[in-house]
Formats: structure tokens, sequence, C-alpha cells
């Protein structure tokens, strides 16, 4: 009985063609289908009798018969039809032509190749060969080295102990001409090399009857045919089909390898056929800091961060990737996966800041920086504007100067000078030593009628401990009284010696008001900067000084800068403390925009991160990242020394910290100035108001305006906020007054550090004060019923009253104090009782009087307190 089982098979019509369909069904079930389909017929028409149908086939010349043509189709069409089957049949031959030269072509291209990778073969084994010819001889070198070595060493010795009879040398032993290379390498086998059957040359390779023991080298073409012909039946239907049950369980089809597996095999035949090698291993010098993370480890050695988890694991550390190791254990890392250690500390980053000196060659004439120091109202911005013929004095809050001025002056004789105004204020110590640090010469402003003062002296002890020369400036001689001779013999006391006192200290009599003496002034520092020989190197990266940093609304944070190196370039990536930056905009000090700035050129720089500090140095460096990265080094460095300098050394010291604090008492403030110059002296002179009980605590200062932050910080800690030539915007404005925050505004430091100073004494206990006005003697004691022991008394001197206190005394000795219960002149009572005369006196809650006692009577008085 046949598949079908007697039923009809499906079928389409025309001439039938059989074949199978299997369908699969849930749970692994199939079902076999045997179908049948029926061809259509294909029409072709045939050419007609006359005319064009000389191309046509013979089978088809019927259809240019009328009999035999289709009813309906006209000459038209018909000819149409015959054209369409002559250019089918072009296009076929065309194709096939293309293919058959195609598949040439392919076949020439894997000619080619099999060609080349033969090719590439015998080189290869060419220079295998080569290598070890090489290597046999330079080892029968070696040998024949070491046996005449031996040879001379037997010589020697035996001239040495007289010998008569010298041995000849041995010769050295060569291999033998029999020897083969395989027998040598049996002997003594070399790392990756086959002892039992040693490549050979071309010339030498052969059939495996030729020479027993060699095998002949299969090629990858053999192998391939060979595994091709091995195939199991589980490889001739790997893709047949899915995986089912009984495939899986049956004995013959066994383990299959995957799909992927297979790619990967022709991927590495594709690649070896092309020549393509794996590159060698790489060694690399990896950068190794005190810690590391071992995901960065990795990332530097271009390894697998699991591989380098798992090597941690077998040394017995179970780490994840985001951990950090020590230096020791990352170099054993390191050595293990091929690299090579490079140990580097967390400050080789500022390394790459230049600090190469500059060749003799290199170095250009600069103008000196002079900085004007001197006492408070002696004149010395007034004499900086005669000279840049300015007005800067008008622009200075109280008439003092609360900044460091930075301007360049052009001299009649053409030379410019960059001068530096310090404050003269005893709260500006720390700006004023920065400005001597900086500069090249000090000129020191002493007022002809005022003579040498204190911040005078500081002026001297800062140009001193900066090492700069002086010359002095005696100003004001315009007034009436002014005595020049006055102050040269004040400076004496100070160790200096004037010109005009065979000293070498220049001094020159200059009034800023008339313009006396300006023109020797600069003369003498021209002088002075002559012998001094300033030089600089403009060709090299910009460092320079921070004279000056303030936070503006509307640029950001701007930094005055004075370049002592190198020039300062618009564009430049700079780092400066611990803030970095790109020069964004250069402004001279005549508010004027310019693209570069040499050695001793004072300008604004805009484009800063953040304020830096007054007194930072500023160095160019090439990367942004670089200046990032030093940056945050200089920052964490920071803040690990402030919190080493704030800890207790030991928990005794912390205890007794804690307990003088209880007994002291603060004021809080919080601080925003326009400057970080002013901002620095001011918290220093707030922290130097106070004594052992009551203390000034600056919580925050800043630079800028005051926001709604600062009023937030201060409402929670109960503080006021002090704007030093700063205002609150309107958004902390009225939070401020929403939350009661006291808002002050100070433009002189003079007004500021009084009312703190008034405000912190209100902290202070009140004094108080004992005041004796009598004395009375005891002259007898009555025990009264309901009232207890009372004093019969004599007021010897002063008053006894009421509302005083009273110490009674027994052999000048106290033994009581305390209040008067009662004073009775009499059976009334009264509120005091003169001298001379006699009085009862009962003590509130004291009874032992005795006769003889004396009571001593005082008044109390409280006295408020100020800080000196």
């Amino acid at each position: 009985m046949s598949d079908t089982d007697g039923k009809k098979p499906l079928g389409l019509g025309g001439a039938p063609r059989s074949g199978q369909v299997k369908q699969s069904f849930s749970h692994g079930r199939t079902h076999a289908v045997v179908v049948e389909t029926k061809r259509k017929r294909v029409v072709v028409p045939a050419a007609p009798a006359k005319g064009g149908a000389a191309g046509a086939s013979g089978s088809n010349a019927h259809l240019g018969d009328p009999s035999k043509r289709p009813a309906g189709i006209s000459d038209a069409e018909m000819e149409r039809r015959l054209a369409a089957l002559r250019q089918a049949k072009a296009r076929e031959q065309e194709d096939n032509a293309r293919r058959a030269e195609e598949e040439r072509q392919r076949e020439e291209e894997r000619q080619r190749r099999r060609e080349e990778i033969e090719a590439k073969e015998r080189e290869e084994r060419a220079r295998e060969a080569a290598i070890r010819a090489k290597a046999e001889e330079e080892e029968r070198a070696r040998q024949e080295a070491a046996a005449e070595a031996v040879a001379k060493a037997a010589a020697r010795k035996a001239d040495i102990l007289g010998t008569q009879r010298r041995q000849p040398a041995a010769p050295a032993p060569e291999p033998a001409a029999e020897e083969k290379p395989a027998e040598r390498g049996a002997s003594r086998p070399r790392p990756g090399a086959n002892a039992a059957a040693p490549a050979a040359t071309d010339a030498d390779r052969g059939p495996a009857s030729a020479k027993p023991g060699l095998a002949p080298r299969k090629t990858d073409r053999e192998r391939e045919e060979r595994d091709r012909g091995n195939k199991t039946k589980g490889d001739e239907g790997r893709r047949a089909g899915k995986l089912t049950l009984s495939d899986a369980v049956s004995d013959e089809g066994g383990r299959q390898r995957s799909l992927a597996a297979m790619k990967r095999k022709q991927e590495k035949a594709r690649q070896k056929a092309m020549g393509f090698n794996k590159p060698e291993k790489q060694a690399r010098d990896v950068q190794l800091p005190e810690t590391i993370v071992v995901s960065e480890l990795a990332n530097r050695m271009a390894e697998r961060a699991a591989d380098v988890v798992k090597s941690l694991m077998k040394m017995g550390m179970m780490v994840t990737m985001n951990q950090a190791i020590d230096a020791d254990t990352a170099e054993l890392v390191i050595e293990e996966f091929g690299h090579r250690a490079v140990r580097v500390s967390d400050a080789d980053v500022e390394q790459v800041i230049d600090t190469v000196k500059d060749r003799d060659e290199d170095l250009q004439p600069r103008p000196p920086i002079v900085t004007i120091m001197g006492h408070v109202d002696h004149g010395k911005t007034s004499l900086l504007d005669a000279i840049r013929h300015a007005n800067v004095v008008s622009g200075e809050a109280g008439g003092i100067t609360q900044h460091i001025g930075a301007y360049q002056v052009k001299t009649p004789s053409g030379a410019l000078v960059s001068f530096l105004d310090t404050p003269g204020h005893a709260a500006f110590t720390s700006m004023r030593a920065r400005g001597a640090q900086v500069t090249d010469i000090v000129v020191l402003v002493v007022a002809a009628d005022d003579a040498v003062m204190p911040q005078t002296i500081e002026a001297i002890n800062h140009a001193k401990a900066a090492k700069v020369p002086l010359i002095v400036a005696i100003n004001k001689m315009d007034k009436h009284g002014a005595d020049a001779t006055k102050v040269r013999t004040d400076l004496l006391q100070h160790e200096i010696v004037v010109e005009a006192m065979s000293g070498d200290v220049q001094d020159v009599e200059v009034s800023a008001k008339t313009g006396k003496g300006l023109d020797n002034l600069l003369e003498a520092i021209a002088l002075q900067a002559e012998i001094l020989e300033l030089r600089a190197n403009p060709a090299r990266a910009a460092q320079g000084a921070v004279i000056e940093a303030k936070l503006d609304v509307g640029r950001g944070p701007v930094a005055t800068v004075l370049v002592q190196n190198g020039t300062l370039r618009k564009g430049d990536i700079f780092v400066v403390g611990e803030q970095w930056g790109k020069v964004r905009a250069l402004i001279n000090d005549k508010g004027e925009t310019v693209l570069e700035a040499g050695p001793s050129v004072p300008v604004e720089v805009l484009g800063l991160s953040g304020t830096p500090s007054a007194g930072d140095t500023l160095n160019v460096v090439e990367t942004e990242a670089q200046a990032r990265e030093i940056a945050d080094y200089r920052e964490k460095a920071a803040k690990d020394k402030r919190a080493a300098a704030g800890a207790a050394t030991t928990l005794e010291q912390l205890m007794a910290k804690a307990k003088a604090d209880q007994s002291v008492s603060e004021l809080p403030v919080l601080l925003k100035a326009d400057v970080q110059g002013s901002t620095e002296a001011i918290v220093q002179a707030l922290e130097k108001i106070g004594n052992d009980e009551v203390r000034v605590r600056v919580l925050h200062y800043g630079v800028g305006a005051i926001t709604d932050s600062d009023v937030g910080l201060a409402e929670a800690s109960n503080a006021p906020i002090i704007g030093f030539n700063v205002r609150a915007n309107a958004t902390a404005r009225n939070s401020a007054q929403q939350k009661g925050v006291e808002l002050r505004y100070y433009s002189i430091i003079y007004d500021l550090l009084d009312d703190i100073k008034q405000a912190a004494s209100g902290l202070l206990k009140n004094e108080v004060r004992e005041h004796f006005i009598g004395y009375a003697q005891i002259k007898e004691v009555f025990k009264i019923t309901g009232v207890g022991n009372v004093a019969g008394c004599l007021v010897t001197e002063g008053v006894a009253r009421r509302s005083a206190g009273v110490r009674l005394l027994r052999d000048n000795v106290v033994i009581h104090e305390g209040t008067l219960k009662t004073l009775k002149r009499y059976k009334d009572e009264v509120k005091e009782v003169i001298s001379g005369q006699e009085c009862g006196m009962a003590f509130e809650r004291y009874e032992d009087v005795r006769e003889g006692d004396v009571i001593e009577i005082f008044e109390r008085e409280e006295v408020k307190r100020k800080l000196a």
C-alpha cells in the first residue's frame, strides 16, 4: 500500500511533480505530507513566416502560421513577443559568459593566495633553518673558545710551576661530520623544538619512505580535506532541522560543536589564509601611585579588569574592581602581566610646571617692580598719584588705601616702572608682606612732620626680610614744621643709614602736593634698577604672583597678577594655587584689553575657576587636564593639612579644650568682602579681638556679594553678616528681613573693628566693685522671742544702711557674710544709722553673734567692662 493509502494526491493540474513537506507540531511531533504540483505551461509564440522571423528557432516556426497562432494575437504583438524572446536569450548568454569569467577570476585569486601562502611557508622554513644553523655555529664557536681558554690556562699553570714538559693543548672538540642536528637536538632539547622530528629545509623534504623518522608536513589545505573526510554523522546533520530528544540522547551523534565555535574556526582559517598573525603582547610602563583602584590599574596596563581581579584572588586578596590596593601589591600584579612598574608620588603632578633655569642669552632687561610702603596717612597713594598723574585717593574710603594696587608708569626718560601700592593700616600686615615678597625695590614713605611710626617699622622689617634695597622718600616737605633731619635720625635706630648721613640708603625729599623731588625719586629708582641688572626671559611659559583677587558680579573671579617671568597670553591654560583656568581676557591698569603681558607687567586675568588667594603663584601649563590635576592635588593637600592642624593630638588635650571653651563666650560673625586680600586682613584682625573670656569666631568668609545661602547660615548660627564694600542682593535682603538676620555694611576698617570690639565687650561679665561705708561694734546680745538674737551695736565709723551688705568679723577673721534682717533705732525700724549712735541689728538666717564682734558694712557696684 502506498503512503497515500489510495487517496488521490494533491495537485494543481498539468504535469505532476511530487514532493514531501515536513510539518512540525507541539511537543516535538512531526508529520511528513506528500504533495504534487503541476508546472505551468509557457506558450512561446513562433516567428512569422515572412519578415523579421529569421532569428527565431525552428521549434517556434509554427508561431508565424496564422492557422496555428493563438486567437486574438496580431502580427505586431507577435513581432513584439519574438523580439522579447531574442533579447532574453541574448541576456542569458551574456549572464553565462559573465558568470564564467567571474568564476575564472575567483579561481585565479584562490590559486594566487595558495601560491602566496606556500611561498610564505617556504620562506618561514628557510628562515628557521638559517636560525638553527646560526645557533649551531655560535654554539660550536663557544665550545672552541672554551677549549682554547682551558688550554691556555693549563699552559700558564705549567709555566708558573716550572714544568719542563709542556702538555699539548687539547684540540677543540668539534662535532662529528656525520652527527645529525636531530641527534644534537635530542641530547639537549631547545624550547619549542621537536627533538624527534626537527624541521628540515625544502631540499630535505620528501616522502616518508625516503627519510624514515621525518614525517611529511601537512599543509592547511590537506588538513582541511582530512577533516572533511573524517566528519561524523553529527557534523553532516549539524544544520538540518531542530535538535530533538532522540538526536540528543543518541550515541551516534555525540557532542557537537556550537555554531559560534564553527564561526570562530572559519574566521581563524580566513585570517591565517590572509596572512594575519596575532600581534605580540606589548610591555608597557605603568605609572603606579601610592594607592590605585583595581579598574584604573587594569586600564593603565590595557588588560581586562576581570583578569586583574583573578590575579589578585590567586594572591589571596578578595577584592573587587572598585577597591583600592597598595603600591606593593599593584607592582606584583604589573610584573605578573609582563609590564614594568614606574613608582610615582601624588606630588609628581606638579613636575609639569616648567622650572628650567633660563640661559643667559635668553634673558632680556625688564622694568623694575617698586613697592610703596609706609605708615597710615603718610602720603603713599598721593605720591603715586603725583607720579601717575592720577587721582586714586579720591576713590579710597576714609582716605586710606584698602587694597593693593598695581600700576605701570612711564618715566620722563622713557623707562617703564611697575608700582605696587600697599595699605599702611596695621590690619593689612599680611598684604604688605606679600607686596614685599614680589618686589625689587621698596620705597619707604615717611612724613616729614610725623617721623617714624609703628607701621613704618613694620615696613622696614618686611623689606629686610625680603632682602630688597630700600629708598627713603621723605614726604610732605611742603608742610610747616617738616623736619627731614629728624626723620633721618629716627631711622638710625632701625639700622637705616641714609646717604645724607654717609650711609648706603638713598633718601629723597619729596612733596606729593607740589611735585617737589619727584624727578629725583624716579632717578633714584632708575639708578637702583640699573645696579640690580633686572632681566627675565619673555619667551618661556609665564609665571607670576597674584597681587589681589576678587569676585566680580559680571566677570566672575578676577585676579590682579604681576607677571614675573615669561609672557602671559590670551588663551593660556594656567594653575594658580588651588584654582585653575584659561585666560579669557587680560586688562591692564588703564582698563584696556591687551593680548599679552610680559615680565613686570601687572594685569587683571579673567577666566579662573574660582577666587585664588592673594600671594599665590600663577604657572602656565600645556593642557587643561594637567591644570585640573594639579589644582585637585593642591586642594586635597590643603584639606588634609587643615584637618591635621585642627585635630587634637590626644584625648586629654581634646577634653581640656572642650572644658576651657565652656567658660568662653563667642561672638559668631559672617564676613563678605570685595577682594581676597581685604578678607584675609579683616579675618586676622577679628581673630585678635578678645581675651580669655570672650572671642570673635568667623563662621564663614568669602569674596563677593551677600547671598541667600549666607543669610541661611547666619540664621542657623544666630550671627550678624558683615559686608565690607559689598552689599546683599535683592533676594538676600528680603530673606534677611523675614528671618531677622542683621546686616551690617562697612567701607572703613576702623569702624568695622570698633563695632565688633564693642559687640564683643557686651559679652563680658560686669566687674563688681565693693565700697566700705562703715563699721559697728557689738556691745550686748539680746534674745527676743519670735525674732531671735539681736545685737546691740554702736556705729564706730561711717554709716550703717539696711540695704547694704555686712560681714561679721571675730578676731579680724570673717566668719559670716550676708545681709541685715532688721536695723532698729530704739523701737523704730530705720534705713540708716550714722556714726556715734546705737542701734539694733539682726542677720538674715544667722544668729551666732557674740559680744565684742565687729560688723563690716559695704555696698557693691557693677561696672561694665570693655576690651582693650
